[in-house]
């Protein structure tokens, strides 16, 4: 049985209740949990369309409970359901077309679909499916977090100040969370003084997520401005950046929220050693290197509006969503299979043929 230290829930942001996903809306925190119950496979490609639910893992579950709810529905209704579950399918899929997760999972549920379709029993069968998915999730969450929190006793003794970027927590995934899993598994073995996580733009991940979460176990957390964290690695004795991912290429570079490539260049000078977790469904053996994605952007608007007025039409943003941070300056990439250290594409392809080592 998994230690009870680290298992013990205490944020979520994904519910499946009685035939229906309830999604903790992340645009209203911190100021106020509000819950969305869907029914509806639409309702669902909404909430993650509108960012009430982000993080590629929270995503995919979501987007497997909303296939599980459209067959529910849909189910022998008439000749075309097959089709239409079809349908929502490519909704959910339309919804964040960039998010990996949300793809292989869709394609996961579309296989059992076909494979299963002329089952008296598909609609439990489908649910079954999501909540596994949902389950296998925290379960690897906590297993990133022992390997994790092991390399952080291994390589120094005592308390120390860890720093994190974005929000890769319970928020973002199916339970516990990955970088902030570690961060979180860490504290309860009081293996930490203090979390510094950046206020990551242009959403504020870090400070309205990470550090709202972070409060909710009463865990030491300072804000620090995402202009101002190269400054405190000289400054403090931080000994580890801790990073989550979207994507992992097959070279072991790492595409991650905008920032974690000059955090992971100003750790390499400052002699922070990085570590990224993710799991080990973000590795994507079919993408070379890093740079061969086209990579995300926001409107512009959100920079250059200023007090409700625009800067004019001369002026241009660059409002990127992610960044791609080269495998050379990763120290330690975590999954739940285990840890590579100075990941590259050899050892990578040895990670994604072994069997989960918990």
């Amino acid at each position: 049985m998994r230690d009870q230290l680290l298992s013990t829930e205490v944020v979520c942001s994904v519910r499946w209740c009685d035939g229906a996903v309830h999604i903790l809306d992340q645009r209203m925190l911190p100021d106020r949990n509000v819950w969305l119950p869907c029914v509806e496979a639409t309702e669902v490609a909404q909430a993650i369309r509108t960012l009430s639910v982000r993080g590629g893992a929270a995503i995919a579950i979501c987007a497997a409970y909303a296939v599980s709810m459209s067959v529910r529905r849909h189910f022998r209704c008439s000749e075309q359901w097959f089709e239409s579950v079809l349908s929502d399918i490519a909704e959910l899929e339309s919804a964040r077309p960039a998010v990996f997760n949300l793809l292989q999972v869709l394609a996961h549920m579309r296989e059992q679909l076909q494979r299963h379709s002329s089952a008296d029993h598909l609609p439990a069968l489908m649910e079954a499916e999501a909540v596994a998915i949902h389950q296998a999730d925290r379960e690897a969450n906590l297993a990133m977090a022992e390997y994790g929190i092991g390399l952080i006793r291994r390589h120094q003794e005592g308390a120390q100040c860890l720093m994190t970027h974005g929000n890769a927590g319970a928020l973002a995934t199916g339970g516990f969370g990955t970088a902030l899993g570690v961060v979180r598994a860490a504290w309860r073995r009081q293996l930490v003084e203090r979390i510094y996580t950046d206020e990551t733009r242009p959403l504020l991940l870090g400070s309205r997520l990470t550090a709202w979460e972070l409060a909710q176990e009463h865990i030491p957390v300072t804000v620090v401005a995402d202009s101002a964290a190269s400054h405190l690695m000289k400054m403090e004795p931080i000994t580890w950046l801790v990073l989550g991912a979207d994507r992992i290429a097959a070279n072991g570079d790492v595409v991650g929220k905008i920032g974690s490539y000059q955090l992971s260049v100003a750790a390499m000078h400052h002699g922070v050693r990085v570590m990224v977790v993710a799991s080990s469904c973000c590795i994507d053996m079919s993408l070379c290197h890093g740079d061969e994605l086209v990579l995300e952007e926001r409107a512009a608007g959100e920079l250059l509006a200023m007090a409700g007025e625009g800067l004019g039409g001369e002026v241009a943003a660059f409002n990127p969503v992610y960044d791609i941070t080269p495998a050379d300056l990763i120290d330690f990439l975590v999954t739940e299979k285990g840890v590579v250290e100075r990941p590259d594409a050899e050892k990578l392809a040895q990670l994604m043929c072994r069997k989960r080592l918990h």
